[in-house]
C-alpha cells in the first residue's frame, strides 16, 4: 500500500500554517495521495484539542455516479489509512480510536457510488469505517486538511468508477490488519484443572452494531449487558471459570473467538445474541436456541446464520484469508462428540428456559454458525429475543427479564455439567464450597 509523506514540522508555531499550505496545494493539483494512502499526522496546536478523545462531528456524501466524496469534520487531524476488499466491493479506512458524535440514521444514506457506510470500534485503540460500494471504484484521493479560519479539520476520501481488474489488484496491493485477540483474552486457564470453564460470546461489538430495535436499542449493546451479569451470576455459583470473547463495546472477528475458546480449552462456549426480523415485526418474539450443523434446520434458521456469519463481512474482514478446515479422522471424531454435548446442553436449555421466558415456535434449530465450529468446543448460540418485536426489545432491557433468564441459563449449565460429569461435578462443587466456608471463617 502506498504511503503518503508525513509532514514534519521543526517549529512548533509554524506546524499548523505550514501544513494548511501543502495539503491545500496538493489537493489543488488534485494530488494529494495516491489512491490507496495512508494520512499523515498532523500535530495540533498546545492551545487546540491535542490529548483530549477526538471527535468525529459530522460525516456526509457529495457527487455523483461518476465521482463520490465522502467528508468527516473531525476534532483535530488524524492518521488513517485506506485499503480495499471485493465481493462485496468494500472500501476499508483505519483510524485511530474515535468518538463518533453522529446522528443514529449517519451510513444509511446512498449516494452516486456508495450504497452505504458503517463506523465504529474496530480492536482497541483503532476505529473503522467501511464503505459499500456499488460497482468497483477507486480511490482517486484521500486527505486530512488540518483546521483552518474556524473551519474544523477534515477527511475527505474522493471514489471514482472503476472496472473489477483494477479493483481486484487494489485489493492484492491493501490488505487491511485483522485485529489480533488481546493478550488478555488469550490467557492461560487458571485455577484448578477440574473446574469447567465457560466462556460467554457476546456478539457482534464495535463498528458491528448487530440488530437495531424499533426504540433505537443496539443488539450489541444488549447481549454485553446481559452477558457480564450472566458472567457475575456464574462467578458468583463458584462451580466454574468464566472467560468473556469481549467485556467492552470492541469488535471481535468471529474466527478470533472460536480461537479464545479453542485457546483457554472451555467446557463450554456461550454465544449470547438478539435477533431482528423485517417481515412479522410485531408478531415475531421469543427466544431461540442454535447449534451448529452441516445443513440448516430450516430456512429461518438459514437466514439467521447467514446474517451473523456476515460480521466480518460488515466489518471490513477479508474472508479470503480465512484458514481452511483440518480434515482429519481424529478431528472428526471429536467434531462429533462435541456436538452431541451442544446438543444435550441445547435440550437441557430449552426445558429451563421454557418455564423462565416466552420461546419461538420450534425454539432449538441448528445451522452453519461460524461462531460454532470448534470441533473441540461445546458450542451452543441464545437468541434472547426479537429486538424487532417492542415487547421483546423492552422486556431485554429490564433487570427483572434479566434476572429471570440469566437464572434458567445459570440452572441449566448446572444441570448439563451435572449430567456429563455426574460425580465428578458433585466433587468440584463440594470442594468450591468446602474452601468458601474456610475463607469465611
Amino acid at each position: 500500500m502506498t504511503k503518503a509523506r508525513p509532514v514534519h514540522m521543526v517549529r512548533k508555531t509554524l506546524r499548523l500554517a505550514a501544513a494548511a499550505f501543502i495539503v491545500t496545494w496538493c489537493g489543488a493539483l488534485g494530488a494529494a495521495h495516491g489512491p490507496l494512502a495512508a494520512g499523515a499526522a498532523l500535530a495540533q496546536d498546545g492551545d487546540g484539542e491535542a490529548g483530549a478523545a477526538m471527535v468525529v462531528r459530522s460525516a456526509q456524501l457529495a457527487g455523483d455516479g461518476k465521482r463520490t466524496r465522502f467528508v468527516m469534520d473531525l476534532s483535530a487531524p488524524i492518521e488513517f489509512s485506506v485499503s480495499t476488499l471485493a465481493d462485496p466491493y468494500r472500501i476499508v479506512i483505519d483510524l485511530p480510536a474515535l468518538r463518533f458524535d453522529l446522528p443514529d440514521t449517519a451510513g444509511r444514506e446512498s449516494l452516486g457510488l456508495i450504497r452505504a457506510w458503517r463506523f465504529g470500534q474496530f480492536a482497541p485503540g483503532k476505529s473503522r469505517i467501511v464503505i459499500d460500494a456499488n460497482e468497483p471504484v477507486a480511490v482517486d484521493k484521500a486527505f486530512v486538511l488540518p483546521p483552518v479560519s474556524g473551519q474544523a479539520a477534515r477527511f475527505v476520501l474522493d471514489l471514482v468508477g472503476s472496472d473489477r481488474d483494477a479493483f481486484l489488484k487494489s485489493v492484492a496491493e491493501s490488505k487491511p490488519h485483522t485485529p489480533a485477540t488481546r493478550k488478555s483474552d488469550r490467557m492461560a486457564r487458571a485455577g484448578s484443572p477440574h473446574k469447567p470453564l465457560i466462556v460467554l460470546d457476546p456478539g457482534h461489538g464495535g463498528i458491528d452494531t448487530g440488530a437495531v430495535g424499533n426504540g433505537g436499542t443496539l443488539e450489541k449493546a444488549i447481549v454485553l449487558d446481559f452477558s457480564k451479569r450472566l458472567r457475575d451470576r456464574l462467578k458468583k455459583n463458584g462451580r466454574y471459570e468464566v472467560r468473556m470473547t469481549r467485556d467492552t463495546d470492541v469488535f471481535i472477528p468471529l474466527r478470533e473467538r472460536v480461537k479464545i475458546a479453542r485457546g483457554l480449552q472451555a467446557d463450554l462456549l456461550v454465544s449470547i445474541h438478539a435477533d431482528s426480523v423485517r417481515i412479522g415485526r410485531d408478531q415475531v418474539r421469543g427466544a431461540g436456541i442454535y447449534t451448529l450443523s452441516d445443513k440448516a434446520s430450516d430456512a429461518i434458521a438459514a437466514a439467521l446464520a447467514e446474517r451473523e456469519n456476515r460480521s466480518d463481512v460488515l466489518a471490513g474482514i477479508d474472508l479470503a484469508e480465512e484458514p481452511d478446515d483440518v480434515s482429519d479422522i481424529l478431528i472428526d471424531l471429536t467434531r462429533q462428540e462435541t456436538r452431541k454435548f451442544s446438543f444435550l446442553f441445547a435440550e437441557t436449555l430449552e426445558g429451563e428456559l421454557r418455564g423462565a421466558a416466552q420461546l419461538v415456535k420450534n425454539p432449538r434449530r441448528s445451522a452453519g454458525f461460524r461462531v460454532l465450529t470448534a470441533h473441540d468446543v461445546p458450542s451452543t448460540l441464545i437468541e434472547l429475543g426479537y429486538l424487532s418485536n417492542k415487547l421483546d426489545e423492552k422486556l431485554m432491557t429490564t433487570d427483572e427479564w434479566r434476572e429471570r433468564m440469566g437464572e434458567a441459563i445459570e440452572a441449566a449449565i448446572d444441570r448439563y455439567f451435572d449430567r456429563r460429569f455426574g460425580d465428578r461435578a458433585m466433587h468440584v462443587t463440594q470442594t468450591t464450597q468446602t474452601a468458601a466456608a474456610k475463607g469465611a471463617e
